[in-house]
């Protein structure tokens, strides 16, 4: 699996702990920024990833920043692309199972980095559902998605 990551200013060092437990457990990681704790534009890197993830070029995307919430915004502006902010292990689960989420986002003043990493945990160990309830809402995410273009 190859999971494209980024994050702004504050989620950096999170983003650096997170490539590292994912390549200790053998998982492709593109890191697409940022390079430090500079002030930098969440908008600019959650594009930049959803993008991976819409392009098929990264099988998942994780974004990092102060609260989860601006990246969580701006991934979702990429068609095709369900970003789920996540805060707890029900989320994690639930996003991939309910939702099929292709983008997960963290806060870094929200959640702990030890938090954080039990999350991509259960996320990355979940199976999306294919109980036809939840088939049927993930279809209508896409069906309201081309409406609204």
């Amino acid at each position: 699996m190859k999971i494209a990551i980024g994050a702004d200013h504050a989620g950096f060092e999170y983003k650096n702990k997170i490539i590292a437990f994912l390549k200790k457990h053998n998982y492709e990681v593109k890191d697409l920024g940022a390079e430090s704790t500079a002030a930098s534009d969440y908008p600019d890197f959650a594009t930049l990833v959803a993008k991976q993830v819409r392009d098929n070029l990264c099988d998942l995307g994780i974004l990092i920043c102060g609260t989860g919430i601006g990246m969580s915004i701006a991934a979702n502006k990429v068609k095709g692309v369900r970003a789920a902010l996540i805060t707890s292990e029900f989320t994690a689960e639930s996003s991939k199972t309910h939702n099929h989420a292709n983008v997960i986002t963290f806060g870094s003043r929200v959640n702990t980095i030890e938090e954080i990493l039990k999350f991509i945990e259960i996320f990355l160990k979940t199976e999306k559902s294919n109980e036809p309830r939840h088939l049927k809402r993930v279809e209508k995410l896409g069906k309201y998605e081309e409406e609204n273009e």
